[in-house]
């Protein structure tokens, strides 16, 4: 049976009302492939506070929860990862990255014009849905 991994993906967006995107590197597991940082929930830890130590950790500022966006699993070959995906602001400092080869901000109809990891892409289409959905003309 394969090994399922509960992980944690912070939508982080900026006042420009774009989102961070982050590159996984060579050394991660789907290297090349973009993603919402964030990263695995350990025991019994709350989503809020796994995403806040997580982007603690990669990206070296602070944010705030706001709310869960998003829950999906995806199959890859030997592991299940179950991605839940929540809104968050930063609240203090920049991000930096410490793990990912380049973070880029970029406008919601242009998501996706990258390459995501396959768990991502779910809630990139919801979030490109959504912004069209708050630009119809009635």
């Amino acid at each position: 049976m394969k090994e399922v991994i509960k992980v944690v993906g912070a939508i982080i967006e900026n006042e420009s009302n774009e989102i961070l995107c982050a590159l996984r590197s060579l050394r991660m597991t789907l290297p090349n492939l973009w993603e919402f940082p964030g990263g695995k929930v350990k025991g019994n830890e709350k989503i809020n506070d796994a995403i806040v130590r997580e982007i603690k950790e990669e990206l070296n500022c602070d944010i705030e929860f706001i709310n869960i966006f998003n829950k999906h699993s995806h199959e890859y070959e030997n592991f299940i990862i179950n991605l839940i995906t929540a809104k968050c602001k930063i609240i203090n400092g920049e991000p930096i990255s410490n793990e990912h080869s380049k973070l880029i901000w970029l406008n919601k109809e242009n998501l996706f014009s990258l390459k995501w990891a396959p768990a991502d892409i779910p809630a990139v289409a919801l979030l490109v849905s959504e912004r069209d959905e708050g630009n119809e003309k009635v």
